[in-house]
């Protein structure tokens, strides 16, 4: 017969307490998947226009008139702003694999600099350019 007795075993995070306090880490690898997906649409977006170019003046008209609104210009500053999030998280997971900036504490840090960064970089690309 089968012991009742059952062994003490590790809970999830999320088991311990009502909530699990999310970490910077885990958010930001969350985000950094969020953001290449966006770039994706954003992608596709471009390349309609591109091939509205090319097809004629009325596709190209509708295509460029989605771009220009108040509507394609908030996709567009939020796709400069997930480029250069997801470039940095890419250098960021650079980092890592060389072996550097895994304890908790500097990669916390890092991941706060990280946003931080592709926060001025992205109002920089806009203001300047």
């Amino acid at each position: 017969m089968a012991n009742p007795k059952r062994p003490a075993r590790p809970l999830s995070p999320f088991m311990i307490g009502p909530y699990y306090r999310p970490q910077w880490t885990s958010m930001t690898s969350i985000f950094t998947r969020i953001t290449g997906n966006a770039l994706i649409v954003a992608a596709l977006l471009i390349v309609w226009w591109f091939i509205a170019a090319a097809t004629g003046p009325d596709a190209f008209a509708r295509a460029d008139g989605v771009l220009t609104s108040w509507f394609g210009d908030l996709v567009m500053f939020f796709s400069v702003a997930a480029i250069w999030y997801h470039s940095l998280a890419g250098i960021r997971h650079l980092i890592w694999d060389s072996g550097h900036m895994l304890a908790v504490d500097k990669s916390e840090t890092f991941g706060q600099a990280m946003v931080l960064v592709a926060v001025l970089l992205t109002i920089f690309t806009v203001i300047v350019l």
